[in-house]
């Protein structure tokens, strides 16, 4: 279950995240356009691609359809606790876990923006059923 997500009375648990759907978007290239888009203007360096490649953080994305806000979500990772801690053998600082985590959920931005215009461009016909009768009408 999505992280910040809560079941609503109406839809009686039978939410369906279309993760798998929303998987075939991104490996058919939402995921790289939206990653080069955020890579034009982040601060990070190549340490802390690095740092975050090392750690797993690309790959803990979660990607998914709200079925009770009926749009389009994303739950960014953040950096584990045993980084935080200051006085840890693993710690980053504050400051750059901050920056990580904060970019971590500017690159989740960027790429639910990318996925977005996919399902957009997908809307009349779509392999993956993306349209209005099966979402309801999105804010355009």
């Amino acid at each position: 279950m999505p992280r910040d997500f809560e079941w609503q009375e109406e839809t009686l648990g039978s939410e369906d995240f279309y993760r798998e759907d929303i998987e075939d978007l991104l490996q058919e290239g939402a995921w790289k356009e939206g990653f080069n888009e955020w890579a034009e203007y982040t601060n990070f360096d190549e340490e802390h691609v690095r740092t975050v490649s090392d750690l797993g953080l690309f790959h803990a994305f979660d990607f998914y359809w709200d079925p009770t806000e009926d749009r389009l979500r994303f739950d960014a990772p953040t950096v584990p606790t045993d980084y935080r801690e200051p006085d840890g053998p693993e710690s980053l600082g504050s400051s750059t876990v901050s920056m990580i985590d904060g970019e971590l959920d500017d690159l989740g931005r960027a790429v639910q923006e990318t996925l977005e215009e996919y399902l957009e461009r997908d809307d009349e016909t779509s392999d993956y059923g993306w349209g209005e009768e099966t979402y309801g009408k999105r804010e355009e």
